[in-house]
């Protein structure tokens, strides 16, 4: 637990606890949120090929997954953590220059 409160700069063990919990319901709900989004799209796992819709399905997770995280992560009072979470792994994707995450 010392080594995630060092490296994730956070101060309590209550605080980590509160992270993973976020983290695993966010994992879980996007995986839900996502079926119906696909469904008014018109794209149904049954009538589309696994080729197609498994990659249109990760297209559509990665994004609701991001505003979830912050959404949660309010929830439970954690929204800095995740904040500076989404800052850093946009920048290591590249999206810095299109947004001012510095």
């Amino acid at each position: 637990m010392s080594k995630l409160k060092l490296k994730w700069g956070i101060k309590s063990n209550f605080q980590i606890i509160l992270i993973l919990i976020v983290f695993a319901i966010t994992g879980s709900l996007s995986l839900v949120v996502s079926d119906p989004i696909l469904e008014v799209v018109g794209l149904d796992k049954e009538t589309v090929n696994p080729w197609i819709f498994t990659p249109l399905r990760l297209l559509i997770v990665f994004p609701v997954y991001q505003v979830l995280i912050l959404i949660i992560g309010f929830l439970f009072g954690q929204f800095k953590f995740f904040w500076q979470f989404e800052k850093k792994m946009l920048i290591k994707m590249g999206f810095s220059k299109y947004f001012n995450l510095d």
